[in-house]
């Protein structure tokens, strides 16, 4: 009987125990769970501070990367315009320069026509006197202001000065009129180079050669009245070309020193 109460004590200080023990138990898997959950809140706040950095890093390597394309692109343009630039301030530097010699070049422009129309006057004047009206009026001044004018008549008398040369190495024929010891008279003229000017009577029984050492015609003989006929065929194709026996309208000292 004694021995009960001692059993039961014994039980119910086990069972105190015991519960004593669950009790601690859970509430250390409490705190346990408690600091598990501050441990995951905390490593995700700072998994979300890495991400954070790390985009913002991102961002920052990206922006120093345009940064630096910027600046190649920049520098790449900056060397184009300076060279362009200099291109610029040297053809502004060949402006100024022709600008400073503007008005004398303007200013002697009329000077440089009036020569040239002189030495082609001249010069036709004392050439053979083929087609002289229509040559010297290629020469003659045509009534106008300075400036742009002036240039223009420049760029004619350098047209005429062409056609002169032409004239020497042409042969020509045409007819026309002949004034010739007090009486006008219609012919063929015959025209080699500058070398020889002849005419010819429609007729054919009558013609000459220009001298132009005595300046006059001098008649020619049957033998070279065929040749000018000849040439006459031969200038207007109705021949073939072919040597031609004519004596010369000039000598050859006065062809290599009167060349236009």
């Amino acid at each position: 009987m004694l021995n009960r109460p001692f059993f039961a004590l014994r039980g119910w200080w086990l069972a105190g125990v015991l519960a004593s023990g669950t009790l601690l138990a859970s509430e250390q898997a409490v705190a346990q769970a408690a600091e598990s959950v501050d441990a995951q809140q905390t490593q995700a706040a700072l998994q979300e501070q890495i991400d954070a950095a790390d985009e913002q890093t991102r961002e920052q390597l990206e922006e120093l990367r345009r940064l630096e394309r910027e600046t190649r692109r920049l520098e790449a343009d900056n060397a184009s315009l300076a060279g362009s630039l200099a291109e610029e301030a040297e053809r502004q530097q060949r402006l100024a320069t022709a600008l400073d010699t503007l008005e004398e070049t303007r200013a002697a422009l009329p000077v440089i026509e009036q020569n040239m129309a002189e030495q082609l006057s001249n010069w036709i004047e004392g050439d053979l006197p083929f087609l002289r009206d229509e040559r010297l009026a290629r020469v003659e001044r045509q009534p106008g202001e300075q400036g742009e004018n002036t240039i223009e008549r420049i760029n004619g008398l350098l047209e005429a000065w062409r056609v002169e040369l032409d004239y020497g190495r042409e042969m020509d024929s045409w007819r026309g009129r002949l004034r010739q010891e007090n009486r006008e008279r219609e012919v063929d003229f015959l025209r080699i180079g500058r070398i020889g000017f002849y005419y010819l009577t429609p007729d054919g029984r009558e013609g000459g050669v220009w001298n132009a050492e005595s300046g006059e015609w001098q008649p020619l003989n049957d033998e070279y009245l065929r040749e000018v006929r000849s040439g006459l065929r031969m200038a207007e194709d109705q021949r073939a070309p072919d040597l031609l026996t004519l004596p010369l309208s000039v000598s050859a000292n006065d062809q290599q020193g009167e060349q236009p």
